[in-house]
């Protein structure tokens, strides 16, 4: 069903790949457990499947759905969103040359400093919000790959897909895009030149806070697609049956939890937008937010639930609002149906980039009215 050219992607969410128990006619897909395969009698691996490191029945309902969902040749779920980031920079070799948005998710950088770099790749940090820098970082025949986070968590810069492809193409290189903030709700990255998409399954996509997932999804069935796909198999980044059923029953709501979401974050953003103790709102969908233009063009439907406020008393004030929150919980992760709250610098700890005076919210499913008033409470 997910690959059906009439169906709207709302659809194909809905439907879960049209997936079901084939022997019971039960409307929800089920959960294979198995953790391996008995072969028939002529000693040949029954439907092509030998271990549950290779494959699973279970994750196929998932992948065919966000396959769908962002127009992609294949997608491939893996244990978490880092493992899924993780997979695409293993793919390349030493001596590889890689462009990255420099503010982004502190896991990315945090696993290329300590890991891959010391590994043998060439990492340039770069605001990939600044397409001039972009094209300076670019060494033609040796940066196999950008990646970009968009919007960029915490700050929510945006880059522009399109532009940032046709500079990374020019070069030779290919162009991943983290779109776990935006959701294919929102962005379809490969529409506008991207390569690959990379998504931490574990946020809007499930959207219950219930399990830990991540997806790489590829324009193509190319070399690298093939050294990223074999490499979930090679280095055991799987996910679980039970992960794997409870993300597709996650998605089959996700455009009606990140419609109500983006609505609640877009009023919630125009209320603290000029509010005496919020220096900065940081929000796409602002027409005051640096990349708002950019936004519109390559978001619709939307700009997200995901939204910051920088207080003006500067990190201990921001500190002492968070711990006065009553509906806003003080906890990491985004995108479920729960509002969260937490101060970055904090949680990132020594060599974070983020702010001190940051605050980063998740938006619920709660009424709004009820979040801003929390808000206003704990700032007084």
């Amino acid at each position: 069903m997910a690959k059906d050219p009439d169906l709207r992607p709302e659809t194909v969410a809905a439907r879960a790949d049209g997936a079901m128990c084939d022997k019971t006619g039960g409307v929800i897909p089920p959960v294979y457990p198995a953790t391996t395969y008995a072969r028939n009698r002529d000693y040949a691996q029954r439907d092509g499947r030998g271990y549950a490191r290779d494959d699973n029945p279970t994750y196929e309902p998932a992948e065919a759905v966000l396959a769908s969902l962002e127009g992609a040749a294949a997608a491939r779920l893996f244990a978490s969103g880092m493992a899924a980031v993780t997979a695409v920079f293993q793919a390349l070799a030493p001596g590889d040359h890689v462009v990255v948005t420099d503010t982004s998710y502190f896991g990315t950088p945090k696993w290329l400093r300590e890991v891959a770099i010391p590994w043998g790749l060439e990492v340039d940090f770069v605001d990939t919000g600044d397409l001039d820098a972009v094209a300076r970082a670019m060494r033609p025949g040796r940066t196999r790959l950008v990646f970009v986070e968009t919007p960029a968590n915490p700050v929510w810069t945006v880059t522009d897909i399109a532009a940032a492809a046709v500079i990374a193409h020019d070069a030779g290189a290919q162009l991943a895009v983290d779109s776990t903030a935006a959701t294919p709700v929102l962005t379809r990255p490969l529409e506008l030149g991207a390569d690959l998409v990379v998504h931490a399954a574990t946020k809007y996509l499930n959207g219950h806070s219930d399990l830990l997932a991540g997806f790489v999804a590829a324009a193509r069935e190319d070399a690298l697609w093939e050294r990223i796909s074999r490499s979930r198999y090679l280095a055991g980044a799987v996910s679980s049956a039970m992960d794997a059923w409870l993300l597709a029953r996650g998605m089959r709501t996700l455009f009606v939890r990140v419609e109500r979401q983006c609505q609640s974050a877009m009023a919630f953003a125009r209320h603290f937008e000029g509010h005496p103790k919020i220096g900065q709102v940081c929000y796409p969908g602002l027409e005051s937010f640096p990349g708002h233009a950019i936004a519109r063009r390559q978001m619709s439907g939307g700009f997200g639930g995901m939204l910051s406020l920088r207080v003006k008393a500067g990190r201990e004030a921001a500190l002492a609002a968070v711990k006065r929150t009553r509906l806003f919980l003080p906890a990491t992760s985004f995108g479920g149906v729960e509002s969260l709250i937490e101060h970055r610098h904090t949680i990132e700890g020594e060599g974070s980039l983020t702010p001190p005076d940051l605050l980063r919210l998740s938006i619920g499913l709660e009424a709004v009215e009820d979040l801003i008033a929390d808000i206003e409470q704990a700032l007084a």
